[in-house]
């Protein structure tokens, strides 16, 4: 039996959405609103939930499309990108000075 106090929702959970594929077959996904896990699901439908770290060391391929200081993060299970929400603030409050 449910709790009634914690119904099902009829809307669907929001997925953050794809924003690019690197040559590689990295996906680069755009992050929801303070987003802390990879939404990625695998081929069996089991989701990711890695910690999304931000990342500094990217490669040319990520600096020429989004820049040499753009803010990204990556999943630290499955290497998914992910780009900062543009609704969210910078996370990095040192850095932005």
């Amino acid at each position: 039996m449910a709790n009634p106090k914690y119904a099902a929702s009829d809307r669907p959970a929001p997925v953050a959405e794809l924003a690019a594929t690197l040559s590689d077959g990295t996906k680069v996904k755009r992050r929801l609103l303070r987003m802390r896990a990879c939404g990625e699901k695998d081929e069996k439908g089991k989701l990711c939930a890695g910690h999304l770290k931000r990342w500094y060391f990217f490669g040319d391929e990520v600096k020429s499309k989004y820049g040499a200081g753009a803010e990204i993060y990556r999943c630290e299970r499955c290497k998914t990108l992910y780009l900062p929400n543009p609704e969210e603030e910078p996370r990095s409050g040192t850095l932005s000075y």
